[in-house]
């Protein structure tokens, strides 16, 4: 409750400073200034704002209503952590529940001011809300952070070394890279190049930092030019490695927040190449209407998602080690349940243990999900100290980790039988290891998409009127976002998600069952897109499975699957045995050929 009268404060002073200032309705993101999925503890804003820790969501605070808008990842962790404020929760995408878009053009009054920080705003989303105050007459609001002027004792910013990924994990040069953006931007008729997002600079420039949560990435803008390229970052966080390698490379270093001032000093014989999905609100803004813009994809997206081979030899050695350090665990967990005590957060304690164990490892590659029984449904739990519960030698056990690698980052979730489950929770745990295992063994024609294919992980849900509430799969970067874009695996429709399928590139395949209050089960593989044989029909394209961990055969029910299914699984296990078995010790290889067993 003490909480809460912290969460009512805070809204009351920002409502004191909305007032002074005019605005009728004040908008707070998840964002930092570069649209990064997860953010450093300076730009929790809307989590100091509202209580609600999860990483996506939007708050909203009118003079007598606030509301956070989140998607179905969050709904019954958000519905716990709003519960006692007077925040309340809009269910993104359910029945009757107004967009964030219809709730603003609904509270605006005429003539009424929109308010928020324009650098944590994109610009996409930015522009929405323009032309929802121009409807009613108003105007918009970005020019200060009302919520730094509230916020006591805010973390400040980062101020962590950065380093260097040298070219054997990297791949290819620096010199390299800049030669293909700048044919990119040649092809444009740019003369200049405006790089917003964190993993986009740090590939072409092939450093990392320590700025993000869970991300090795550095808080940075960057301008490539014909000639050199300035890095706008802070240039305490660079060792005499990383200034060699500038000076080698023509990169100047210019104070992080000057970005906003340089690009005012554009003029009419500039021409910009910018990434509207990329460009937060005021540094667009911030550009002079006389300049030219020529508006496209970042270069760099396309080409740091379709990896090179040293990157694809290095992931593969990242995988083997997380398979190592994750069929470890899973032994680990079978034969001490019921032995000693074993919590959510000491198994994830434990997890993470292992990883630390092989060489070159960096820490998680995200928030870790471990959670017991109805925990499970919630997609993205987050357990707390308050949430906590006691394993036992019953029921199903949920992991969602990942580890970051010098060789490349992980994301992999297995659950495991701790003891007896139900009948329906062996139907479901099959189902999703069918799902997996269907999409992961597709071959597919050069061309399709992640939407072309996700239907082959759904099918077995919806036959039997089942589905789960998450895009299949994501792109996976290399010690960059574990969720890159632009590839995913989608049913519905949508235009970002269009991008086809390359070879090299990283994806991951995730179906899920969740049944709430009762158990949530997730089966999740990286995948690779590789090229499989050439006919007159065309390119033929495969996956193959990266991660090497097994699937619980002490939740799998043989019966419930056709002899292809079954082949299916017996094959991913000889892969996993033989890679894997011959790094562990006996016991754990023994247990290994036992739980990879053909069924």
């Amino acid at each position: 409750r003490r909480f809460n009268m912290k969460i009512s404060s805070r809204i009351a002073a920002l409502r004191k400073l909305m007032q002074e200032r005019g605005i009728d309705l004040y908008i707070v993101p998840t964002s930092d200034y570069h649209q990064s999925e997860y953010v450093g503890d300076y730009f929790k804003c809307r989590e100091f704002m509202t209580g609600f820790t999860g990483s996506a969501g939007m708050a909203v605070f009118t003079k007598e209503e606030a509301g956070l808008w989140t998607d179905g990842r969050y709904f019954i962790q958000a519905e716990q952590e709003l519960a006692g404020t007077e925040v309340t929760l809009y269910k993104m995408g359910e029945p009757d529940v107004p967009t964030i878009e219809e709730y603003i053009g609904e509270k605006l009054p005429e003539n009424g001011v929109i308010g928020f920080d324009g650098r944590t705003m994109e610009l996409k989303t930015g522009q929405k809300y323009e032309k929802i105050a121009e409807e009613k007459h108003g105007t918009i609001f970005y020019t200060e952070d009302l919520i730094h002027l509230i916020w006591e004792n805010r973390p400040p910013l980062s101020e962590k070394p950065a380093f260097l990924l040298e070219e054997k994990y990297a791949g290819e040069s620096v010199s390299s890279k800049f030669a293909r953006i700048r044919e990119k931007m040649r092809e444009r008729g740019a003369d200049r190049l405006l790089m917003t997002t964190l993993d986009d600079i740090d590939w072409m420039l092939n450093i990392r930092g320590n700025d993000v949560e869970y991300f090795p990435l550095l808080l940075s803008y960057a301008i490539i030019y014909e000639d050199k390229v300035e890095l706008y970052a802070d240039g305490r966080k660079f060792d005499s490695k990383i200034w060699k390698h500038f000076e080698e490379n023509k990169v100047i270093v210019l104070p992080y927040d000057d970005i906003y001032e340089v690009v005012k000093r554009f003029t009419e014989k500039d021409t910009i190449y910018l990434d509207p999905k990329r460009i937060n609100y005021a540094l667009y803004k911030n550009l002079p209407a006389q300049s030219k813009k020529v508006c496209g994809e970042c270069p760099a997206v396309l080409m740091k998602c379709v990896k090179n081979e040293t990157e694809v030899q290095n992931i593969r050695e990242a995988h083997l080690k997380d398979g190592i350090a994750h069929t470890r665990f899973m032994y680990w967990l079978k034969s001490n349940i019921g032995k000693m005590e074993i919590t959510e957060m000491s198994a994830s304690a434990k997890l993470e243990e292992f990883r630390a164990l092989q060489p070159d490892y960096l820490g998680a590659s995200f928030d870790p999900i471990c959670a017991y029984k109805e925990h499970g449904a919630i997609v993205h739990y987050t357990f707390t100290p308050e949430t906590n519960v006691p394993l036992k030698p019953e029921g199903l056990f949920l992991t969602d980790t990942g580890g970051h690698y010098f060789q490349g980052s992980t994301d992999i979730t297995r659950t495991v039988a701790l003891g007896p489950i139900s009948d329906t929770e062996k139907q479901h745990f099959t189902t999703v290891a069918i799902s997996m295992l269907t999409l992961a063994n597709a071959r597919f024609l050069y061309g399709c998409t992640g939407m072309n294919l996700d239907y082959a992980a759904r099918e077995p849900f919806w036959r039997m009127g089942l589905n789960f509430n998450h895009g299949t799969g994501h792109g996976v970067g290399y010690l960059g976002n574990i969720h890159e874009p632009p590839i995913g695996f989608r049913w519905r429709f949508n235009p970002e998600d269009s991008q086809t399928l390359e070879a090299n590139m990283v994806i991951t395949d995730e179906p899920g069952i969740y049944i709430e209050g009762s158990h949530g089960i997730r089966t999740e593989n990286e995948l690779l897109v590789c090229k499989g044989e050439k006919n007159e029909y065309g390119q033929f394209m495969y996956f193959e499975p990266l991660t090497l961990v097994p699937i619980d055969l002490d939740a799998i029910d043989a019966a419930q699957m056709n002899v292809q299914e079954r082949e299916w699984l017996n094959s991913y296990h000889r892969r996993v045995r033989d890679m894997i078995g011959p790094y562990l010790p006996e016991k754990e290889r023994k247990w290994l050929e036992d739980y990879t067993r053909e069924i």
